[in-house]
């Protein structure tokens, strides 16, 4: 979600971000043109985050009402390989996938959750949930990019999409235990927790965030956008999070002083989204950009990211201030972005209960169904019913490219959850 994604790809001609943690993203090419295929949204070079963006689309379009397109669908289920995990994109299907191909756990858990809520890939779903259970290291968690040559280790946002992924397949991540160590997801994200005792915690605003990984001296660095990613995997939540019923406050002592963080996953939760109602306040409701050679410039898609985490730990109130942020500020960046902004837009809305055809002024859901293959219905204002296209096709966007992290990222993604970014960004 988003989002990320939402969260940030690891890749092995990406530029590697001079911060501490280990960023990818991809850099743009400025030739050939790509050649984008039918099917797929967006104008924007696939190389890095084809799979990833046409999830989020679909999932958007779903949560939004809107049958997407049988091309569009087709494309991304044509996009997994024979073991069940995806690549960020696989220019070539009739080509096997093979040792060569950098298999990517957060374009296979976004695929999981696009492909179950859409229903008819039962198989696909499970070899993909059979594949991320293959894939879990030792201390529980998962990495962007697992045994291959940018395996960098657990971190924070690929662990949090895949636990996602799995409770969308039908498993009970919260008990899925390493076969060597018998550690679970939550053991995995509770080790990248800051904790009041934790040494070299200097700054009491960032208790209770999560760390995108270690850094080098094995401190926790705070990281709004890993922080965002595990909310939803400590609660064991997808990318698409309902809007609270009832608005519970934010507890700024969620967080226990004990080594290792808290004791349980609400605790948690409720700390990681202390930390992140803190930080959006601190910067007028949204969060900035940390980017290499971004001054000054707000993130969106982490922003949109930290709605849905504060929806899903119940803080409708919290929730409600970037939200309307977003609704503000952010059409501009989705236009510009392309189909995974308008996908984390919609997310966020949902979360939020915004109405995401009205949103600041912008119809974020026809925005997206505009940015690919016209989809097959979608629900009529009046009735709530389906209207059927008769556009076969139709795909226009920014022309630009989308950027990612792997843990599934972008520029002013966050996919946090995302790749949207996967964006795997150290955020100070």
């Amino acid at each position: 979600m988003n989002v990320r994604r939402s969260a940030a790809a690891l890749a092995a001609s990406a530029v590697l971000c001079a911060v501490a943690a280990p960023t990818a993203f991809a850099a743009p090419s400025p030739s050939p043109s790509p050649v984008i295929p039918s099917g797929l949204y967006g104008t924007g070079d696939p190389t890095y985050d084809g799979v990833f963006r046409q999830s989020l689309a679909l999932l958007a379009q779903h949560t939004a009402g809107v049958k997407p397109a049988p091309q569009a669908v087709h494309w991304l289920a044509g996009q997994q390989c024979a073991n069940g995990a995806f690549a960020a994109f696989r220019p070539d299907t009739a080509k096997a996938c093979d040792a060569t191909m950098m298999l990517d756990t957060n374009a296979t858990a976004a695929a999981v959750q696009a492909l179950a809520v859409l229903g008819g890939h039962e198989e696909q779903v499970k070899k993909a949930a059979g594949w991320l259970k293959a894939v879990q290291n030792d201390n529980g968690g998962w990495s962007y990019s697992p045994g291959g040559a940018m395996d960098s280790g657990t971190d924070a946002n690929s662990t949090g999409i895949v636990v996602g992924a799995l409770a969308a397949a039908g498993e009970q991540p919260a008990a899925l235990k390493s076969p060597k160590s018998g550690k679970t997801p939550y053991d995995a994200l509770r080790a990248l927790q800051l904790a009041c005792v934790q040494e070299g915690v200097s700054k009491p605003e960032d208790l209770g965030a999560f760390a995108f990984q270690p850094d080098k001296a094995g401190k926790l660095p705070a990281n709004a956008d890993a922080t965002a990613a595990a909310v939803l995997g400590v609660l064991g939540k997808g990318m698409v999070v309902a809007a609270p019923a009832a608005d519970k406050p934010v507890d700024p002592k969620a967080v226990t002083c004990e080594a290792g963080g808290a004791k349980d996953p609400a605790q948690s939760a409720a700390g990681a989204n202390a930390f992140l109602s803190t930080k959006l306040a601190a910067t007028g409701d949204h969060l900035m950009s940390a980017m290499p050679g971004a001054t000054d410039q707000p993130d969106f898609g982490n922003t949109a990211d930290a709605v849905v985490a504060l929806a899903a730990g119940g803080h409708r109130s919290a929730a409600a201030k970037p939200l309307a942020w977003l609704k503000q500020n952010a059409a501009g960046w989705a236009k510009t972005a392309g189909p995974a902004a308008y996908a984390q837009l919609i997310l966020a809305a949902h979360a939020g209960g915004a109405d995401p055809r009205a949103f600041g002024g912008t119809d974020l859901v026809a925005a997206l169904n505009a940015q690919g293959p016209a989809p097959a219905a979608t629900p009529t204002k009046a009735t709530g019913g389906m209207v059927r296209s008769d556009k076969s096709d139709s795909s226009d966007s920014s022309g630009t490219v989308w950027w990612i992290v792997g843990a599934g990222a972008a520029a002013g993604v966050g996919i946090g959850i995302l790749l949207s970014g996967r964006r795997k960004k150290q955020q100070p």
